[in-house]
């Protein structure tokens, strides 16, 4: 393991920091490809879901592989400007489901 590597795991992240991003305000047209384009830059991604129902179109789903690549892309991303949209870009939250 590289140094910089080596003292980015000693970082405390805040706790809402994860892997799983949710983005939203998205050109209803764009493609997964595009996404990866955008999103890639900022390290390796595991998968991006798009949302494709009437509810979730504009909306998608980035995971990367590293939860400081995953910090970076929202350092950068939010705000961003895509086909004259400004994405929101945040950590994925997750839900506690009822018993």
């Amino acid at each position: 393991m590289s140094s910089a590597a080596a003292s980015r795991r000693n970082v405390r992240l805040p706790p809402e920091v994860n892997r799983v991003l949710y983005v939203r305000n998205l050109p209803f047209n764009i493609t997964g490809d595009e996404m990866y384009g955008i999103f890639g830059k900022y390290g390796a991604i595991r998968q991006i879901r798009l949302g494709e129902t009437k509810a979730t179109k504009g909306t998608a789903f980035v995971v990367y592989e590293d939860i400081f690549d995953a910090k970076n892309a929202v350092d950068h991303l939010s705000g961003f400007n895509v086909a004259n949209r400004y994405l929101i870009v945040l950590y994925n939250q997750r839900r506690e489901r009822k018993s």
